[in-house]
């Protein structure tokens, strides 16, 4: 593939972003001509997005940055409805109030890594139940519904795999690929909305709403979808042992977060940087060529610059130095993640698997004693090998505190209160 003139494409096709374009030439060459305008959606299905929605925002970025204007689509329509792509059940409906307060907190995390405004370049965050919440549904399924065919709408991957599967795909769900297209169609008369963006299992949703642009307003619509993220071992980026790696500092403290991105495989440093961050593809290259135990600089730049862009320089800094003052001079980090327990439960004692549990280094009490008896459980740096060893206020170092360790890179402090 020639690589493409617009500033945005050439961008991230060089960084990995691109999976699938509609039309990449006639794209490009829009691109190329002027300022464009381009959304991805986002359902409020929590008050914080996490790692997997990171690309997205990334390529956001790139598309602001590139001099184009970025509509941030919430979902506070099709949240009611709920996405089944990528879903082996229904998603759990949530109510007004609910959404609305999770898409304060989704907000939130977008301020960090877009410029708001009224500019011509400037972002904009738009809720999508602005005119799903108005729709009359026999006119809605005279003038939208009929351009749809149920024969290819079973044949998208979203909903032939559940049903495949024989899992239940139930009528409210099926009517979300509607929604989303008719989603694009107003972005389009509202905002002149030329592009939308998603990740690849999006493909399906893209297509309809470029088809119903084209259908009902005569439109040229472009989409564009991203690669689905892997590590080098196969798992599914933004999972820990702990859960989900959150962009709200108030779910994942930011030195879990820049520790998540130190903990990197070694073969993923290049490409997440790409990915990841905002550094020059020179300097990256220059990272990349790093071999052996020097691969870790690599790490540390990728934990750095990921942090700092969710979290702000100070966050970052204070992560690494934290970082740098447990693993390297062998001290307990103020902003390592702590958890308060009451003085009396110590006293009584808690077994270290629950105890490990508690403190997220484990997703459940199960995987916390698999991990003592494999030898990662450590307590105070020493390794505890009894699951049900008692930890109590014997374990309380001078300060008042008690280090817990998963293997040799995850710690937590427990304090009594």
């Amino acid at each position: 593939m020639n690589m493409p003139k617009s500033k945005f494409l050439h961008e991230i096709v060089a960084r990995g972003f691109l999976h699938q374009c509609t039309d990449l030439d006639g794209l490009d060459a829009l691109a190329a001509g002027g300022r464009i305008v381009a959304y991805i959606g986002f359902d409020a299905t929590a008050d914080s997005l996490h790692v997997g929605s990171l690309v997205s925002i990334m390529l956001l970025r790139h598309f602001q940055k590139a001099g184009h204007r970025p509509i941030v689509l919430m979902g506070g329509g099709t949240t009611k409805v709920g996405d089944p792509s990528g879903r082996d059940e229904v998603r759990q409906l949530l109510g007004d109030a609910e959404i609305a307060a999770n898409i304060v907190g989704i907000e939130r995390i977008f301020r960090r890594f877009l410029a708001f405004g009224d500019g011509p370049s400037d972002a904009i965050l738009v809720d999508n139940a602005l005119w799903l919440d108005r729709l009359a549904y026999i006119p809605f399924l005279r003038d939208v519904g009929r351009h749809f065919s149920v024969n290819r709408m079973l044949s998208f991957d979203s909903v032939k795999l559940r049903l495949e599967r024989e899992q239940p795909l139930s009528f409210l769900e099926f009517n979300y690929m509607i929604l989303q297209a008719y989603d694009f169609l107003e972005l389009h008369r509202r905002h002149g909305c030329v592009l939308q963006m998603g990740g690849s299992d999006q493909w399906g949703n893209i297509v309809n709403g470029v088809d119903l642009g084209r259908r009902i307003d005569e439109a040229q619509l472009y989409g564009l979808t991203t690669p689905l993220i892997t590590t080098s071992s196969g798992a599914k980026m933004g999972k820990t042992a702990a859960g989900a790696v959150w962009l709200s500092p108030e779910r994942v403290s930011p030195y879990e977060y820049w520790q998540y991105w130190r903990n990197t495989e070694d073969a993923d440093v290049g490409r997440f940087l790409r990915l990841f961050t905002d550094l020059p593809l020179e300097r990256i290259a220059e990272l990349e060529r790093l071999t052996g135990a020097d691969v870790n600089e690599g790490k540390i730049v990728l934990a750095n610059a990921a942090t700092e862009l969710a979290h702000g320089v100070k966050a970052a800094e204070a992560a690494a130095a934290t970082a740098h003052q447990t693993f390297v001079e062998g001290d307990i980090g103020e902003a390592l993640p702590t958890i308060d327990i009451p003085r009396a439960e110590l006293a009584a004692g808690i077994p270290l698997f629950e105890i490990l549990r508690r403190a997220g280094l484990a997703a459940s009490g199960a995987e916390a004693r698999r991990l003592i008896k494999g030898g990662g459980g450590r307590l105070n740096g020493k390794v505890v090998e009894v699951e049900i060893r008692l930890v109590t206020l014997a374990d309380l170092s001078p300060d008042g505190l008690i280090k817990l360790s998963a293997g040799k890179k995850r710690h937590a402090l427990v304090r009594a209160v």
